[in-house]
């Protein structure tokens, strides 16, 4: 069975959040299943070794994971307007994976939570699509054929679903916020079936 690798890096909770609910909408199409995978925390310290298996949530992701998948969905929180550094990290290790052409082709979306309305969502999303981009990844975003999209008061852009978390990261997904997490993985999932039945 083929599955969406739902790939993320959470501080607080609410990236993790959004993506089990991410999960959830790709998991609601026939045949397709969704795996998530978090990365472990950048250490300030020179090569500081964290153990292979977190201590809760996620498993740690491999290069194999996001080789593999028919999809890919990925998540973070936002850190100045950009993707937080240990996804960055894990991305900047897959240049094997773009020599080889592994991604090319294959649907991607992205998502991000914020502490604070105006605090990077549109531009976080944005610069986490150009890896994927250089990947020859196909990026979806989210239609404005979506009603949640029209009527959210918080989090949800056309590039992809995000969360207004608040300044002590306690605010919880609205409504909105959680059907577009579930819209996007739904689109991702529903897109690499149809590119799986293409003759050829």
């Amino acid at each position: 069975m083929s599955y969406i690798l739902v790939l993320y890096y959470s501080r607080y909770g609410a990236t993790a959040e959004m993506a089990r609910l991410v999960a959830r909408g790709a998991e609601s199409v026939a045949r397709m299943e969704a795996r998530l995978r978090t990365v472990p925390a950048v250490s300030t310290v020179c090569e500081a070794v964290q153990d292979a298996i977190p201590p809760s949530g996620a498993p740690y992701a491999t290069l194999d994971d996001l080789r593999d998948c028919a999809g890919l969905a990925l998540g973070s929180p936002t850190r100045f307007g950009n993707m937080a550094a240990p996804l960055k990290y894990f991305l900047d290790g897959t240049s094997g994976l773009w020599l080889a052409g592994n991604l090319a082709g294959k649907p991607a979306g992205v998502f991000t939570s914020t502490s604070s309305m105006h605090g990077g969502q549109e531009s976080t999303l944005l610069s986490m699509m150009l890896p994927l981009l250089h990947h020859g990844m196909l990026v979806l975003g989210l239609p404005y054929s979506d009603p949640d999209l029209i009527q959210t008061r918080s989090g949800g852009t056309p590039y992809g679903p995000s969360h207004l978390a608040g300044a002590g990261s306690d605010l919880p997904l609205t409504d909105e916020e959680k059907r577009l997490c579930q819209s996007l993985g739904r689109r991702l999932a529903e897109t690499a079936a149809a590119l799986a039945r293409r003759p050829g």
